[in-house]
């Protein structure tokens, strides 16, 4: 079409097929990302910066087509792979080359000598830049790693728990992904996988997906507990792992029921008692949905209050 765009009526120009879906489609149908996500690839020996595509590596089909079947397929791979494995998969390391243990051994001698350097008072900057290229060798001879080991702490989750979180069993840790293993009177043996579903508590009487009362029925529970269920899954699998005693590995997905709760079904590798089943999925959701959120204790005047006077005092949380 020639001319100026705009002259044409709406109807027709709204009819018109959009640039950025066309390509979106053209991507979907070659199994291309349609979100990539550019990293700035920085070459130390040639000095030349380059901008990379990196696939966004998406889960949801609503998001990105194309990187869902992927991670999708991997999955499945995973778990025909995978799931019914007795013993753990061991990589071996491979063993250093000669360029590798020379680059160490020089790299070694750089540091003695920049450590006298500073004690001498002298300018540091050439022997850094010495151990930058030195380190730079490294990285391009396959080695994986830093010679000067982990020099900075990790961020640490806390597993601290409430005084009044009822207690869970807990076994000595296994560094391991296979469960328990059970022997027959044959002398056979079996390794048992495990199916749980999560639901979450009633928040009323629900008749075709609606409440029956819509008074009586708590949303704000509702909506509450479907906002933090991320959290609550997260939580219920570390409560798992720690009363398992070894790494459980699982297979998990989430689906809304017809009231629109979240709904978790999970295939986990081994298996426990129903009874702790039940009492990690007791001791999870009391730990996860404190302090309460609904009762409140500071209200906008006494927030602009506060910024005057000082500090108020706060009621304890039940």
């Amino acid at each position: 079409m020639t001319g100026n765009v705009r002259s044409t009526p709406r109807a027709v120009r709204m009819a018109m097929p959009l640039a950025r879906e066309v390509v979106d489609q053209l991507a979907i149908s070659l199994g291309v990302c349609i979100r990539p996500v550019p990293m700035r690839c920085v070459d130390n020996a040639k000095g030349t910066a380059r901008v990379v595509d990196i696939p966004c590596g998406a889960t949801l089909e609503s998001k990105c087509p194309p990187c869902a079947k992927r991670n999708l397929q991997l999955r499945k791979a995973q778990c025909r792979e995978g799931w019914h494995l007795d013993h753990e998969p061991v990589i071996p390391a491979s063993e250093p080359t000669d360029e590798q243990r020379y680059l160490v051994e020089l790299r070694a001698q750089l540091q003695a000598l920049r450590d006298q350097a500073d004690q001498d008072g002298e300018d540091l900057a050439p022997w850094d830049d010495a151990l930058a290229e030195v380190d730079a060798d490294l990285r391009r001879s396959g080695l994986r790693g830093s010679v000067l080991g982990r020099t900075s702490t990790g961020r640490r989750r806390s597993t601290r728990r409430r005084q009044d979180a009822p207690d869970l069993p807990k076994r000595k840790k296994v560094s391991s992904t296979l469960g328990r293993v059970y022997e027959s009177p044959d002398g056979q043996r079996f390794r048992p996988s495990m199916f749980i579903t999560l639901t979450l508590p009633s928040y009323g009487r629900i008749l075709d997906g609606a409440p029956l009362d819509p008074t009586a029925y708590d949303y704000r529970r509702a909506a509450r507990d479907a906002l933090h269920f991320s959290k609550l899954v997260d939580r219920f699998v570390q409560n798992l792992r720690r009363v398992a005693g070894w790494d459980v590995q699982y297979f998990a997905t989430v689906e809304p029921q017809k009231r629109l709760a979240p709904h978790l079904h999970l295939a986990m590798r081994g298996t426990l008692s129903r009874a702790e089943i039940k009492q990690i999925a007791a001791a999870t959701y009391h730990q996860v949905w404190w302090p309460q959120a609904d009762r409140v204790v500071l209200r906008r005047r006494d927030a602009s209050r506060l910024g005057r006077r000082g500090r108020l005092s706060r009621p304890p949380h039940r």
